[in-house]
């Protein structure tokens, strides 16, 4: 196990150097910051060159590339355009996208599995039929619809939450923030256990599990659901970081400060700095949770073993 760990850790080393390489090009190639930085007016020549000096923009890529990395590692990830280092606004939106991920990944797993269980025991009777029709409109309909569809009916309309989050983002006003967030995944969580259940519901050691007449409880738990549990830790490994970096839209829409705010707002008046430096912590995290996936496994199927 400990030889594994460290050989991914090894591997993981190029994909985050291709990784933030293929973003600091895409960020710092295709617009100029200090065009971006004055906005309508143009600079004056002396202030943009002494502004590009600054910020190593007169430099060739690869070499801000390699600055930008080496301040990476001593804990520096710039400032922003505003004069606020993208540090400080990284310790104020992530703990708040890490809450609504946290309500995310909590719905999308109880809900899900519990939902892909009844359906894929069920299977072809009206109950799987009515959840796969169900799931199929969830994962069609837009985030943006099904979230201010939420927000109005039970925020608005009917006051049963807040239609918006304060700026403190605790956990209980983020309960339906977190259930728009997770819907799509939901579905795909749902559809994905079924079908593993649907398969191994006919296996030899289920079949064996109830000749030995152990309870219909334990053999769904202890046998069943852990061995088709595998695809489905697999989708919810890399959705972690889908949802932390794709919670632009639900951020939007209820007023949230988090990552995807400070995303949306870097995109929009092309902050390069804060771009960059939040989706390289996005790249580590989606990094880290992949491995912790694979190291799951093995709980989940003593059969695997890592050489």
């Amino acid at each position: 196990m400990g030889r594994y760990v460290i050989r991914r850790l090894l591997q993981m080393i190029p994909v985050f150097i291709g990784t933030t390489l293929l973003i600091f090009l895409m960020v710092y190639a295709l617009g100029d910051p200090v065009a971006a930085l004055f906005g309508d007016k143009a600079p004056d020549p002396a202030t943009a060159a002494r502004i590009r000096k600054d910020l190593h923009l007169d430099e060739p890529l690869w070499k801000q590339y390699l600055l930008y990395m080496g301040a990476i590692f001593q804990g520096d990830f710039g400032t922003a355009f505003n004069g606020q280092k993208v540090t400080e606004l990284m310790a104020s939106a992530f703990p708040v996208t890490l809450r609504l991920t946290i309500v995310a990944i909590v719905v999308e797993i109880i809900v899900g599995i519990t939902l892909g269980v009844v359906s894929g025991l069920r299977r072809g009777r009206p109950v799987d039929t009515g959840l796969l029709v169900l799931t199929l409109v969830v994962i069609s309909v837009p985030t943006f619809v099904s979230g201010y569809l939420l927000q109005f009916l039970l925020g608005v309309k009917w006051g049963w939450v807040r239609p918006s989050v304060s700026s403190d983002a605790p956990f209980d006003q983020l309960i339906l923030p977190g259930v728009v967030l997770a819907l799509v995944s939901l579905a795909y969580v749902t559809r994905l256990s079924r079908t593993s259940i649907a398969e191994n519901v006919r296996a030899d050691y289920v079949r064996t599990a109830v000749a030995k007449g152990l309870p219909r409880r334990r053999v769904i738990t202890r046998h069943l659901l852990r061995n088709s549990l595998i695809p489905v830790v697999t989708f919810i490994g890399a959705d972690i970081g889908a949802l932390m970096g794709g919670a632009i839209v639900t951020e939007r829409i209820f007023n949230i400060h988090g990552v995807g705010y400070q995303l949306y707002q870097g995109i929009l008046r092309n902050n390069s700095p804060t771009v960059v430096g939040f989706v390289t912590i996005l790249v580590i995290v989606f990094l880290v949770a992949n491995l912790l996936v694979d190291l799951l496994y093995a709980v989940l199927d003593p059969r695997i073993r890592y050489a």
